[in-house]
Formats: C-alpha cells, sequence, structure tokens
C-alpha cells in the first residue's frame, strides 16, 4: 500500500487560516536542550515501527540523556490528528511528511529549516520535493518509484517473452494484446486510475506536465500531457484492460495477484508484500517502465523527516530528524526491506533481500526520476484532478474535454495560492 497519494491526505483547506490565527507562521524559539530531553516521534507505519525504534536507539546511545518515543498514528488518522496537534502546539517534535503536504506545513512556518544537510547525498528529485524557498525543511527518508509488475506464469502460458529494458509504449501494447484472453478471463494490462502509479509517469514519459516546477500553472492543457492520458484510455477502448466499473470491482492488485490481469504498475512498496507471500513470490517479477516519446521518466516520491519549528526541544529535534534519515539510519531501513532507503550507497541491502525480484529496476529508476507534483494546497486541486478523470477512465467524456475542464479548474485553485 502506498503511503502517501492514496495515502494522500486530503488536508482542509482550513489549516493555512487555522495555522495562522493560532501564530504559527511566527518565528520559533530555539528551545531549550540543556538536560533530560524526550522527543516524541510521529510516524503511521506499523510495519516500519521496528526499524524505526532501532533508529530511535541508536541516537540515543549517541545522544545520551535524549529520549525518542516513537507514536504511530493509522494513516487514515494521521493527517487530521496532526492538523490539531499542530494549531494546538502539542505536535511531535519530529514527524513523517509527504510531498503533497510539504509545501504547506513548510510555508505556514510549522517546519523548521534543516541547515547543514549533505543534499548530495539525496536524489535532487527527493530534495526537490522538501523545499520551499531554497529552504531544506525536510530530510529524504526513503523513495518509491514505478516499475512494471509481471505474472511470469501469464507470459509462460501465452508464449509471450518476458520484458526487458529499452522497450516501448508500442511494445507494451503489443504485448498487453498478445496476453489479453477473453475465454480465459485475462487482460494484459490494468489501466488502473492511479496518478503516481499509472498516469503521472506516462504524462513526464511523453514531455508533458501535471504543474510546472514553481507549482504555479497547471500542464493539463499541454497537447503533449494528454498523450499521456491517451496511453491509458486507448488500453480500455480496445480491450487489454478490465473497464474502470470492472477495477472498481475488482481492484487491479487483486485481480493481478490472482492470476487475471498480466502486467500491473505498481511501486517499490510492493516487493515487500510479494516477497513476503510464497503464492505470489514464485510467479511474479518487475519490469522497467516503457519508453514513451521522450523516456521512460518514472515518478519519484519519498517520505522526509521533519522537525517542529515549536519544539521546546527545537535544536535536538532537528538533530534528531537529520540523523533518522542518515546513513546509519539507512542501513537500518535497508535491511528491514519494507522501503528504499534514500541516502546514497545503502539501497543494495535492500535490493538483496528480494533477490528473486529484478528490484534494480526501481534504483535504476532515479537515473531520469521527475519528483511528485505538489504546491502549496496539493489536496485542492488533486479533487478536481480524480473527479474529473474518472469521468474520462469511464468513457463519460472524450481525454480532449475532460483535460480542458481540468486545466481551467486547476488553475483557478493554484491562482488562489497565490492570494
Amino acid at each position: 500500500m502506498p503511503r502517501h497519494h492514496h495515502r494522500r491526505a486530503r488536508l482542509a483547506a482550513l489549516l493555512t487560516a487555522a495555522l495562522a490565527v493560532t501564530g504559527l507562521a511566527a518565528c520559533s524559539s530555539e528551545g531549550d536542550d540543556r538536560g533530560p530531553v524526550t522527543l516524541q516521534y510521529g510516524i503511521w507505519d506499523p510495519v516500519q515501527q521496528p526499524a524505526m525504534q532501532k533508529i530511535a536507539d541508536a541516537y540515543e546511545k549517541e545522544n545520551p540523556g535524549v529520549t525518542v518515543k516513537i507514536q504511530v498514528t493509522p494513516f487514515s488518522q494521521y493527517w487530521t490528528k496532526l492538523q490539531t496537534a499542530v494549531t494546538g502546539g502539542s505536535a511531535p517534535d519530529v514527524f513523517w511528511m509527504n510531498g503533497p503536504n510539504s509545501k504547506l506545513y513548510a510555508s505556514n512556518g510549522v517546519l523548521a529549516p534543516l541547515d547543514g544537510v549533505d543534499t548530495s547525498k539525496y536524489s535532487e528529485g527527493l530534495t526537490d520535493i522538501y523545499t520551499v524557498d531554497g529552504k531544506l525543511y525536510g530530510v529524504p527518508k526513503d523513495f518509491d518509484t514505478i516499475g512494471v509488475w509481471y505474472d511470469k506464469a501469464l507470459f509462460d502460458a501465452a508464449g509471450v517473452a518476458y520484458p526487458e529494458a529499452g522497450w516501448t509504449w508500442d511494445d507494451y501494447l503489443a504485448t498487453a494484446k498478445a496476453l489479453t484472453n477473453p475465454e480465459a478471463g485475462v487482460w494484459g494490462s490494468a489501466a488502473a486510475l492511479n496518478d503516481q502509479q499509472n498516469y503521472y509517469d506516462t504524462i513526464a514519459q511523453a514531455g508533458g506536465s501535471v504543474i510546472s516546477a514553481d507549482g504555479t500553472t497547471t500542464g493539463y492543457d499541454d497537447p503533449k500531457t494528454r498523450e499521456g492520458i491517451q496511453f491509458w484510455i486507448d488500453q480500455i477502448t480496445s480491450g487489454v484492460s478490465p473497464t474502470l466499473e470492472q477495477m472498481t470491482d475488482t481492484s487491479p492488485e487483486d485481480a493481478f495477484l490472482s492470476g487475471t490481469i498480466a502486467m500491473y504498475w505498481s511501486g517499490s512498496w510492493s516487493a515487500n508484500k510479494y516477497g513476503q507471500d510464497p503464492a505470489v513470490r514464485d510467479h511474479v517479477d518487475v519490469a522497467p517502465l516503457p519508453r514513451g516519446p521522450e523516456g521512460n521518466q518514472s515518478v519519484v516520491h519519498g517520505l522526509a523527516n521533519v522537525a517542529n519549528a515549536k519544539s521546546p526541544h527545537l535544536d535536538a529535534a532537528k538533530k534528531f530528524a537529520v540523523f533518522a534519515s542518515g546513513e546509519q539510519a539507512a542501513g537500518i531501513q535497508a535491511a528491514s526491506g519494507a522501503v528504499i532507503p534514500a541516502y546514497e550507497g545503502t539501497q543494495q541491502a535492500w535490493i538483496d533481500a528480494y533477490p528473486s525480484f529484478r528490484l534494480s529496476v526501481f534504483t535504476d529508476a532515479l537515473d531520469t526520476a521527475v519528483p511528485y507534483p505538489a504546491s502549496i494546497n496539493t489536496a485542492a486541486w488533486t479533487a478536481i484532478q480524480d473527479q474529473t478523470l474518472s469521468q474520462v477512465w469511464a468513457l463519460s467524456i472524450s481525454p480532449e474535454e475532460g483535460l480542458a475542464t481540468l486545466a481551467k479548474k486547476m488553475q483557478a485553485a493554484l491562482d488562489k495560492e497565490k492570494k
């Protein structure tokens, strides 16, 4: 399960006003770190809790007098609870942050800038996500990129060669067609209505964009962006993918795992899930994304450790946030197999955790990856995006009509951020 988009928090637009009212956008105090210090560390993934505890233990060993207490909140409640805690002045000293929410929290003074971080140890695509007005507000903890997971048993049954690096969109569509078997109830592909996993990638591969680099202008009025959307709609209309209604009834991932979909675009996070299930592990593998008109770019996203600007122990909070994303912590994360650590040179242990999969696909994807699209109030326009594109995927409106409407509404939402 992704940790950020579907994972994506639908933060209320109210947050900006609430933060302003409570004065959290004001300058923060450095706090007093003399004597014993207890830091609260907010996370949302119980699967990662054991590794986070090892990281906390390692930090405490190096910093006598500092205790780190981990708070786990389910993702479904995390952002609501964090918003309440922030406005009430009781947010954790250090906590996890994701791309869709990072600029909102940073621009409202909730997050402390983190100085002295060697950003060369992290992908530029990741540090860009957590940089606002030239300041770094989060140190990348882990990252995820996208690949094409495929069912080897279905390929073998159809006599189709496994996908290899360098394949193209045309190759992908031809492969999907060869694997589609209506009589057996098998589709070659799943044109899922997923952003990071699907259409954000093909938009970049077509040379289009979701949003400008400065987060102020929509890219949905670009014909190249429409080409990235059309790639998926063509799969539905040609019958190599289930319809949106069918994918709503049975999720694409469930269909993939049950052997009725041959190729499923998903992230590096799936390695941990698939790798721990022997019934799945032995008959699936992963290939690089196919190349579109401008390349085979994957969207890269990752979580970051951030420091609460209002922490009473701000110096210690900033120090732990940096440590929890540093080399030693990355090694602990990699060995757990749950996520790919963001710190350069520490990913091989994660790759080695599941040797039956070609997991270097995900680390190689960093070379050309593009950042997860975000603005100050990402949730405002992603709600419009999801609603409009669901109509396009349902074939109720054409991609041309849908994207024209989406571009107009999204730009209006972005313009409001400037006021």
